[in-house]
């Protein structure tokens, strides 16, 4: 299992409190800031994902930790399936995503609610897809959360998780450690003006599962078929297992 790893170690709230507070008060500058602190990278990343679903011709999609909406957007555009349900904790990020989706004119195709990855509010063997960006790190109980997501899946069902890892090879482990630690908390404090959430990014990649250790929790979870690939550099990962 993962480290516990909360946005303020000197408050008593659960993380999962902590984590929605979080994000409610970044919201308005989140999309800025994750653009802004990956060069954009993070839309290549997103693209790699609705590729890999796109492949199964998904006509139900679950998008987890939903966020600002920017991976079922994605995905709508790209895999077209009939409808893709979009849930996350935070009901700022959820507002940000929901104005995104009509400016869009997607309303039709994907619809939000607030709601708990760990108790997910659909019935079992619903979706033919299950997607996840940036997410599960957040998750209070990561095993909680996959077996939900499992559980909510179709029988030959894919689940596609990208998450940060932490690179290996010199000198971009020394580089990233460096950019991670100093230089993101203060940009992320600066432009969200949130003391903890650019702190809690780095310290969460850190304690999280990284690689074949995330891939060995999803198949105790009941994923099969399971694999991973790197990107960037082993800056992120894309994790895919199959009920």
């Amino acid at each position: 299992m993962s480290k516990m790893v909360v946005p303020d170690s000197n408050n008593a709230q659960s993380k999962k409190v902590q984590v929605e507070n979080m994000f409610d008060n970044i919201a308005p500058k989140y999309d800025l800031l994750n653009h802004v602190l990956s060069l954009n990278i993070d839309k290549i990343w997103r693209r790699k994902v609705v590729k890999i679903v796109s492949r199964r011709k998904p006509q139900r999609i679950l998008d987890v930790a939903t966020g600002t909406c920017d991976l079922a957007i994605a995905a709508a555009r790209k895999a077209k399936p009939q409808l893709i349900n979009g849930i996350d904790i935070s009901e700022e990020m959820l507002n940000v995503g929901q104005k995104k989706i009509s400016k869009l004119e997607l309303a039709s195709k994907i619809e939000l609610q607030k709601a708990d990855a760990e108790n997910i509010p659909f019935a079992d063997n619903t979706f033919d897809s299950v997607t996840v960006a940036f997410g599960v790190r957040n998750f209070e109980n990561l095993e909680a959360g996959l077996k939900e997501m499992h559980r909510v899946l179709n029988d030959k069902g894919i689940c596609v998780i990208l998450e940060f890892t932490l690179p290996t090879a010199f000198p971009v482990k020394q580089l990233y450690n460096f950019y991670f630690r100093r230089i993101l908390p203060l940009i992320g404090k600066k432009i969200s003006k949130d003391k903890s959430a650019y702190t809690y990014l780095p310290e969460s990649v850190r304690a999280f599962p990284q690689r074949s250790d995330f891939v060995q929790i999803m198949q105790k979870c009941g994923f099969h078929s399971t694999s991973y690939k790197t990107l960037s550099l082993g800056i992120a990962a894309i994790y895919i297992g199959e009920k």
